[in-house]
């Protein structure tokens, strides 16, 4: 049986070493193909007749040939991650359209896709050993959380969930993590209340919310195959779920944001659990006065940010500042969104897994995280335009997510939650003051119109008087 054993230890190890070179060899392969299509694109020349016309025909069947060789190297090597439409989309497990935002130069755009996939590959041999252990862990953890039994608090956990929840098991933490704060809630309203919701919304016809909610359905997700017509799947049950939030909670009814949230649940959550996922974000997890007219909470946090920016990264705060750059232009839908906005799906998704159990201060690390990732890029650009452009793509073009991890949970600390909640507590404070500050101007400038119409009203009264009389 040691015999046996040992044997099957080494053949997984031939088996793992094996995996790593192809991993490497196909690195490689795409850096490679990635250069070859750059040197094409900047060898293409004006077709002008003659031997330049030969040579661009040339030219043109280099590239047509560098086209389909890469794509039909993806449909080898990518079959288990990811799958393509009948148009010939290419999607990954999560539904989301892999490099959705092409350039319009073909050539520049399958590069770029290239550069991305070589770095991806390198990443997944890096942390091969540490995948290995994170799966071994899980598998485990899941082996004691019987169906019956609920998710609690614990180091454990906690430690589990900054490693990233496997995709296979994140149905049922996502549950668990959301039944921390809305269980109670669920069994004091009863099994049917999300179907009594259902009904109520669907017979209320002048809900102020339904003309919002729809403009934004397609809005939500328009990269993700589940979200993107009208009739996708995921688009029938993101109605009824925001529909239903609407008249669970008035004082939110629908706030652009939470589409987005209801959204990435029902992707791994039932309907009836993603509705409640939506209830334990915007209720519990998120400050209050986040999901308002005002969205006070979302602004106040914007503030906070900019003090942690200042102390945490003082040259990056410096180089903003300098530039005349609003850091919450990029950053106010990260929070909003939970970083879905403008975040590849495996960076968002690793937020969400810690999120959906700690709360929103991990909001704050992440987004110091991203800056922090991108600080020495940022600091290159010489201006508001440069730097502007920059931040627009800074979530899409990050892939080492063991690194942004790193930098939220070794490299920022400390990070006390005392501080935060401190400076949310004056921010917001401030947001609503200054609210109430425009509140009244409106006010004032509503009164001051009405004055001067009805001024005019009776001059103009009082000139037909006048011409009354004269006749």
């Amino acid at each position: 049986l040691q015999y046996e054993e040992g044997l099957r230890q080494d053949d997984e190890t031939r088996e793992r070493l094996l995996r790593l070179r192809i991993d490497n060899l196909e690195a490689q392969f795409c850096q490679l193909s990635s250069k070859y299509l750059y040197l094409l694109n900047e060898i293409q020349t004006p077709v002008r007749g003659g031997d330049e016309n030969k040579n661009q025909d040339i030219v043109n069947q280099l590239i047509q040939e560098a086209l389909e060789s890469e794509t039909e190297s993806q449909d080898v090597d990518e079959n288990q991650r990811t799958f393509t439409s009948s148009q010939g989309k290419e999607y990954d497990c999560y539904g989301f359209l892999k490099f959705g935002h092409e350039d319009g130069n073909v050539l520049v755009t399958r590069a770029k896709i290239l550069q991305r996939k070589s770095l991806e590959i390198e990443y997944q041999i890096r942390d091969a050993d540490e995948e290995i252990s994170k799966q071994i862990k899980w598998e485990n953890f899941m082996v004691g959380l019987s169906p019956n039994k609920h998710l609690v608090r614990s180091t454990d956990i906690k430690f589990l969930l900054r490693q990233g929840v496997p995709h296979q098991y994140r149905e049922k933490i996502w549950k668990g993590c959301n039944n921390l704060y809305v269980r109670q809630t669920r069994i004091k309203l009863g099994n049917k209340y999300y179907k009594h919701l259902e009904e109520r919304a669907k017979n209320n016809k002048s809900n102020p919310a339904i003309k919002q909610i729809e403009l934004d359905l397609l809005r939500t997700l328009p990269d993700n195959k589940y979200f993107d017509k009208i009739d996708s799947p995921g688009i029938k049950k993101l109605r009824r779920i925001l529909l239903s939030y609407s008249i669970h909670n008035p004082l939110i009814g629908y706030c652009q944001g939470i589409n987005r949230i209801a959204a990435i649940a029902l992707l791994f959550l039932c309907e009836e659990d993603a509705f409640w996922c939506l209830v334990a974000v915007t209720e519990h997890l998120m400050p209050a006065d986040y999901y308002t007219v005002t969205l006070a909470g979302a602004q106040a946090d914007q503030r906070v940010l900019k003090d942690l920016v200042q102390e945490k990264c003082p040259k990056l705060f410096a180089h903003l500042e300098a530039n005349d750059v609003d850091l919450s232009f990029f950053t106010f839908n990260w929070f909003l969104t939970v970083f879905v906005d403008g975040v590849n799906p495996e960076l968002f998704l690793r937020v969400w897994d810690v999120f959906l159990y700690e709360g929103s201060k991990v909001l704050f690390r992440f987004a110091l995280a991203f800056l922090k990732y991108g600080e020495d890029e940022i600091l290159k650009q010489l201006n508001n335009l440069t730097i502007n452009r920059y931040m627009r793509m800074l979530g899409e073009t990050i892939t080492d997510v063991r690194r942004i991890y790193t930098i939220a949970f070794s490299e920022l600390n400390p990070f006390p939650m005392r501080s935060i909640s401190s400076k949310r507590q004056y921010h917001l404070q401030q947001v609503k003051l200054e609210l109430e500050e425009l509140e009244k101007i409106r006010r004032e400038l509503r009164s001051t119109r009405e004055e001067s119409e009805q001024y005019q009203d009776r001059q103009d009264d009082l000139s037909e008087d006048e011409i009354d009389d004269e006749g």
